[in-house]
């Protein structure tokens, strides 16, 4: 099978997994705001400070990806296994660290002034959201396990599947019955502790029992910790989930400075926001499934493989950007009817659909980029220009231009400058991750990444 092949079908594979987890937010919205006003605030802010503590640190296990796919390439299925009871520890510190936060939502919640009516309930939400951080980040391992030996098929059957014990779950456990009281926002929360855990309860069945993971040799005794293992998996990891928290919280913070402008217009971001989340779900899969081949074929050894990889993921990226980018151009007029009735709303989502093709378009590129760049432990620089790019120029060069003008620009109070700003940092920040990776793909870069990953 040709490489081009293979990554299309790792990434399509992953794709249809990544939809079904999104399908998981949108099932406990409908149910929530079926519940009622308050049910709904609720889970939008308690959502909110859960998934962005839930994505940075699942960022931490998703760079480990380059790591196992580079012992498989090495042909050392024993040093994986090694290597993921290794990873366990570090997991016990990220899920203690997040539960302390989710336990401790009070300050945070004054902070952002919270209505007092809303903090019991996004409190007890979060209280069991805790509970389900664990096995969620336990089966972030298995699902990066998977991705890294080329079998992401066994993880998307589970997502799939427990979309459809989710949302089930999430209706009777919110709206009660059969002796259960109805909970609100919080049994959505209990819904998504169940089907964590009964997903993690699957993997650990798999990891057991099929004999692809027999040469793994993952059931040996655990070892000690063994700190500069652990401390190296925390160098990648954790600028890796900073730089997703990092993009996580521009968007949170251009919707609570969009909401300012009234409902119509804040309707008109989010709807913009959700199209960008969706066709981000294609970059992602396919920078996935690049950078687990680039890294494997570097574990081989064959470096000149890796870079031709690290060229058809790129071709790929760009034709489907491109191409993604141009259906929105083409239907931003009709696109936004299908998710609003008023005719407001949909005016000015199709003039913002126009920034969300320009967005996309380099987002394509930059996810690409920054997850190859992993497997060249490449991982503090890309952090820092998201940080100045994303946060700087994107985020606060679209507060400039709303709301208070920048240069011959008056200010304008809509979500289009916002956007504007993002995708033009966005770009920038692509064209700086490619320079990037092409500097580390040189021949004379890639000796010394050898060097690196033999120390």
């Amino acid at each position: 099978m040709s490489e081009s092949s293979t990554i299309s079908r790792h990434a399509l594979t992953v794709l249809t997994g990544q939809l079904a987890v999104m399908a998981f937010g949108v099932t406990d919205t409908i149910v929530a705001g079926r519940h009622g006003e308050s049910s709904l605030a609720a889970l939008s802010v308690g959502s909110a400070i859960f998934i962005s503590v839930y994505v940075a640190l699942m960022g931490i296990f998703q760079a480990l990806l380059p790591v196992w796919a580079e012992q498989r390439g090495a042909r050392n299925p024993g040093a994986i296994g090694k290597s993921l009871r290794q990873a366990l520890y570090l997991c016990a510190a990220a899920s203690a660290a997040g539960m302390l936060i989710l336990l401790s939502p009070g300050p945070l919640l004054r902070w952002t002034e919270v209505p007092q009516a809303l903090r019991t309930e996004v409190g007890q939400y979060l209280a069991v959201l805790a509970l389900a951080l664990p096995p969620a980040l336990l089966f972030r391992l298995y699902s990066t396990l998977n991705q890294a030996i080329g079998r992401p098929q066994l993880v998307t059957w589970l997502q799939v599947g427990s979309l459809f014990i989710k949302l089930p779950l999430s209706v009777w456990f919110t709206f009660g019955g059969a002796g259960l009281p109805a909970q609100g926002a919080v049994g959505c929360a209990w819904a998504t502790l169940v089907v964590n855990v009964s997903v993690l309860a699957l993997a650990f069945w798999l990891l057991r029992t099929q004999d692809l993971y027999t040469p793994l040799r993952i059931w040996q005794r655990m070892e000690r910790p063994h700190w500069p293992t652990i401390l190296g998996f925390a160098r990648l990891g954790v600028p890796a989930g900073l730089a997703i928290l990092v993009e996580v919280t521009s968007f949170t913070l251009m919707a609570l400075f969009i909401a300012r402008q009234g409902t119509v217009t804040t309707a008109a971001h989010q709807i913009a926001a959700n199209v960008a989340a969706v066709l981000y779900m294609v970059p992602l899969s396919l920078a996935i499934a690049t950078s687990a081949r680039v890294s494997y074929w570097l574990g081989a050894g064959n470096d000149a493989r890796a870079r031709s990889v690290v060229f058809i993921g790129f071709r790929l990226s760009a034709l489907m950007g491109i191409a993604l980018a141009a259906i929105l151009l083409i239907a931003n007029e009709a696109l936004p009817s299908l998710y609003s009735s008023s005719a407001a709303v949909v005016t000015i989502t199709s003039g913002l659909l126009l920034w969300v093709a320009a967005y996309h378009a380099a987002d394509a590129m930059q996810t690409l980029c920054i997850f190859v760049l992993r497997s060249y432990r490449i991982t503090i620089a890309p952090l820092a220009v998201y940080c100045i790019l994303l946060w700087g120029a994107g985020l606060g060069g679209g507060y400039m231009l709303a709301y208070h003008g920048l240069g011959p620009w008056a200010p304008m109070a809509s979500p289009a400058p916002f956007w504007a700003a993002s995708a033009l940092a966005l770009a920038i920040t692509a064209g700086l991750f490619v320079l990037m990776l092409w500097v580390a793909i040189r021949p004379a870069a890639r000796d010394g990444a050898a060097g690196w990953r033999e120390r």
